[in-house]
């Protein structure tokens, strides 16, 4: 329990325990003025009549507003969920929404690297045709060069290529 509810009911144990060793006083008639009559009643009673009505007044009054503000408690508590539901759900929406867009972007990237990886691809094949055709032409210089010097070297041997008449004898 707590400490005012504890310290509540000890002090109606208190006031009845006062009230049961003076009985005789509180039970004592005496004439009472109520302003336009006179009545003879127990001063005593009707002082802790007056009593147990204001503390009923006051426990009364203090249960309502205690309904009143564990209802409240239960309505804000019943808002907070809700907000924290729908807070819940747009993070996870915004969460869904990166995922897609990272996915995209990551489809979009992948699109890309295999479009630039066919890109490098047919290039590398340009380019290794292009070289293959230029070895061509290098080995086809090389044994033009080759034969012209190979011409020169037999025109140099051969003796009648020396007379300058530009016959070539047949090697026997």
């Amino acid at each position: 329990m707590r400490v005012r509810t504890i310290a509540l009911i000890l002090a109606i144990v208190l006031l009845a325990a006062f009230v049961a060793l003076n009985i005789e006083e509180f039970t004592r008639m005496s004439v009472l003025s109520l302003g336009f009559t006179s009545v003879q009643v127990s001063l005593g009673l009707v002082m802790l009549a007056l009593l147990v009505i204001a503390s009923v007044i006051f426990l009364g009054t203090t249960l309502y507003q205690q309904s009143t503000n564990l209802l409240e408690t239960r309505n804000y508590a019943r808002e907070l969920n809700t907000q924290r539901e729908l807070a819940d759900k747009a993070e996870a929406s915004r969460f869904t929404e990166l995922r897609h867009y990272l996915e995209a972007q990551t489809a979009a990237e992948q699109r890309r690297e295999l479009a630039y990886e066919q890109a490098m691809t047919e290039r590398f094949a340009q380019q290794n045709k292009l070289l293959l055709e230029r070895l061509e032409q290098t080995d086809n210089a090389l044994a033009a060069y080759m034969g012209q010097l190979e011409d020169r070297l037999e025109r140099r041997n051969d003796p009648h290529m020396l007379a300058g008449d530009g016959y070539k004898a047949p090697i026997a």
